[in-house]
């Protein structure tokens, strides 16, 4: 089950709820879930016992267990926990749980966390003549687009050459009417003492006003160039081209990806009369980023409710750190024969592979297959 399927499946607990008279409130349209915080246990935690008990006339705790016998013994959840004042804490199960995610994504490919049609918002982004802002501005109208609102981007003032060399653009350039204020300001570059971000180029220039959040200053040094491990934007780009050369080396090797459990033993129906045996051990390498995979779309739906491109490219570099040691256990090794294990690890690579190329495109930067 996907963080989106549980979501849904939350939803529907309460439209059960509600069907059966145990509680008189609207089914909202959405339900959040995310990890556990502090207290929290299991794979995922909802918050949506507090939204609904003052409009239900009831605790948060009390329409937390009305709500369990609704979760309990749906397919792919083990378990439901009360904590706090009534969070819901559902453990799924994990190798179902596992697959479907990444079954999800290759589904979804680089749109995977996008919203299924639009929302009915409208929303208009207007910044000053500055090319940080404008930058974030265009980043934050693809999230928002990327999550059915409908956006337009405009600006006090533009410079032709933010488009030849970052590639941005707005949808109009001049003064707002006095009831639509500037509603994009981070700090722009230091007008003295930095250097221009244009001579960055495109990627690492975008990467340079994107990843910091707006209340911080940017560096726009030619640290952002350098092809090392302490480059977030290298590191990045990296995991992507592994991911990619990942498929491609196991097209030489005669396998494809298919999703399944990442850690196997057992008999290798690949050699003849499945005389090979095959151990693939688990490296406990596969859970941190599946974690972080499952939490693109709510980072993406946040990202994109706070005009935010920076929480966007902060998980990218979660994401990248989290698949760079898995992917050295996804092809095999020696004389090993392709299990079932490795097809499901290729499987959890080209979902890397997926998120990190739809990322950067939302955030205007190039994801090269080869590095």
């Amino acid at each position: 089950m996907t963080p989106v399927e549980l979501s849904r499946t939350v939803l529907h607990a309460v439209r059960r709820a509600v069907d059966a008279g145990e509680l008189s409130v609207a089914v909202p349209t959405r339900a959040v879930v995310a990890p556990p915080g502090p207290g929290g246990c299991g794979d995922y935690a909802s918050s949506i016992a507090l939204q609904l008990a003052r409009p239900a006339g009831q605790t948060p705790f009390q329409v937390a267990e009305v709500l369990r016998p609704y979760l309990v013994g749906t397919d792919g959840i083990t378990d439901v926990v009360l904590t706090g004042p009534g969070f819901l804490n559902i453990s799924l199960d994990r190798d179902a749980s596992d697959a479907g995610l990444v079954r999800e994504i290759l589904r979804r490919g680089d749109r995977y966390g996008y919203a299924d049609q639009p929302d009915g918002r409208v929303v208009q982004l207007h910044c000053p003549h500055d090319l940080r802002a404008v930058v974030v501005a265009e980043a934050s109208a693809r999230l928002l687009r990327s999550q059915g609102a409908l956006v337009r981007v405009t600006a006090e003032g533009f410079e032709d050459v933010w488009t030849c060399v970052l590639g941005v653009r707005v949808d109009a350039v001049g003064h707002a009417p006095a009831e639509l204020p500037v509603n994009v300001r981070p700090v722009p570059v230091p007008a003295h003492g930095a250097a221009d971000p244009l001579s960055l180029g495109r990627d690492a220039g975008r990467w340079a006003l994107l990843h910091p959040a707006a209340h911080d200053r940017p560096r726009t040094g030619d640290e952002h160039l350098v092809q090392r491990e302490s480059n977030p934007l290298f590191r990045v780009r990296y995991a992507h081209a592994r991911a990619r050369a990942a498929t491609r080396n196991a097209a030489d090797l005669g396998f494809t990806a298919e999703p399944g459990p990442v850690d196997e033993t057992g008999s290798d129906t690949s050699t003849p009369a499945g005389t090979g045996t095959v151990t693939a051990p688990g490296t406990g390498t596969e859970q941190p980023l599946l974690a972080a995979l499952a939490d693109h779309p709510r980072v993406l739906a946040a990202a994109a409710d706070h005009r935010a491109p920076d929480r966007l490219a902060r998980h990218l570099v979660a994401v990248a750190d989290a698949a760079l040691p898995f992917l050295l256990t996804v092809l095999p090794r020696g004389g090993e024969k392709p299990s079932a294990a490795h097809r499901a690890r290729l499987a959890l690579a080209e979902a890397v592979g997926a998120v990190l190329a739809g990322g950067l495109a939302l955030l205007g930067i190039d994801a090269p297959d080869h590095l």
